[in-house]
């Protein structure tokens, strides 16, 4: 599935930073931010625990919900990172940004990932915002596959899971003996 920029790569910097596992430092989320093709993406310390703490709330979109509550929880981060969208022309093609002119990197964030989410739930399927099925990992992930059908974070999960469910049908088909 091909999303747009302002999409698909939202919502995969959504689901990179609910997977962040401790407060990053600036340093850290310009590097992630630049994967994702954030170019306003020069964070202070304070802007950096505010990416981190609205990280947290982003953590609520994704994984098995029903469609009320999934949008419920992508309207109120619509509401708090409350921009305007407009039309930009600094790359010479006209496109949409959802921050306002002059906002700091984080309100940044904050608009794009908010606006990711909701293209994601309005123009493919909410249950594309995912985490992952293998035991002990729930990484969260945007599901990008054809069918939509995705269960893991990553191939190596999905293999890893795999492997281990072959194992236990293994020890569960061998005869017990007593000793």
């Amino acid at each position: 599935m091909h999303f747009n920029h302002y999409g698909g790569e939202a919502a995969r910097l959504a689901a990179d930073l609910v997977n962040l596992t401790e407060p990053p430092r600036p340093d850290d989320l310009e590097s992630l931010l630049a994967a994702h093709g954030v170019v306003n993406r020069a964070l202070t310390a304070a802007q950096a625990t505010e990416v981190w703490e609205w990280s947290r709330r982003l953590a609520g979109c994704f994984g098995r919900q029903d469609i009320e509550e999934r949008c419920a929880t992508v309207n109120a981060l619509l509401a708090d990172a409350s921009s305007s969208p407009r039309i930009s022309l600094h790359d010479g093609r006209p496109h949409l940004h959802y921050s306002e002119v002059g906002a700091d990197a984080a309100a940044h964030i904050r608009a794009v990932t908010a606006t990711g989410l909701a293209y994601v739930i309005c123009s493919a399927d909410p249950d594309r915002l995912g985490r992952c099925a293998r035991r002990g990992c729930a990484l969260a992930f945007v599901d990008t596959s054809r069918n939509g059908r995705r269960a893991y974070c990553s191939v190596r999960c999905a293999n890893n899971d795999a492997v281990a469910r072959h194992r236990e049908r293994g020890r569960a088909s061998q005869p017990r003996t007593h000793s």
